[in-house]
């Protein structure tokens, strides 16, 4: 069984980030034949096409197109920032997007899990990031669509996944990922 490369991206930053801690336990819940490669995000300088045309791009820049680029597909986490998701992740993909045909991100599949401590799943980061990946070229998975909500409930002390239910609708998206990504794999 080949193993598929999936690059995840957590769109907060926090030390003890709820979005990454469900991200966590996404991957731990996939099918043996995904493995993760987490890439920081974190240290993305803005994006700026004047550092691209210059022919000296940032170091950090350097490496997370080098990483990503290695990936099969891709697994979005993403907290919700006034109702949009937040400025590094849309960084990231405008990062991985250039230098204009250079793209990382084309005709790689993706899907999105959504987290917040509130009660509408980030709904609003969910959809906004979907948008951009629309011209990226990125297949994103329709359904079932991923939207966590009342998060500090479902987690220890510990950030760990502690609850039953979304466990094991977290390990059944994971496997219908692992499809959506082998559709992409061979292409």
């Amino acid at each position: 069984m080949k193993k598929l490369n999936i690059g995840v991206l957590v769109g907060s930053l926090r030390k003890d980030s709820f979005t990454r801690a469900i991200a966590k336990a996404a991957a731990e819940l996939a099918p043996e034949n995904l493995e993760f490669n987490f890439l920081e995000i974190g240290d993305l300088a803005l994006y700026n096409q004047d550092l691209d045309d210059g022919g000296n791009p940032p170091e950090a820049w350097v490496r997370f197109r080098k990483e990503a680029a290695e990936a099969d597909g891709f697994l979005f986490a993403t907290p919700e920032y006034n109702r949009a998701m937040p400025a590094v992740l849309k960084n990231a993909l405008d990062v991985g997007s250039r230098p204009y045909g250079s793209s990382i991100w084309d005709g790689k599949p993706a899907a999105i899990i959504s987290v917040t401590p509130g009660g509408l799943g980030a709904f609003g980061a969910n959809h906004q990031l979907r948008q951009p990946m629309v011209f990226l070229n990125m297949p994103v998975m329709q359904q079932p669509e991923v939207y966590i909500s009342k998060v500090m409930s479902l987690l220890d002390d510990k950030n760990n996944l502690t609850d039953e239910s979304t466990r094991g609708f977290l390990k059944d998206f994971m496997a219908l990922f692992a499809n959506w990504v082998e559709k992409f794999a061979d292409k």
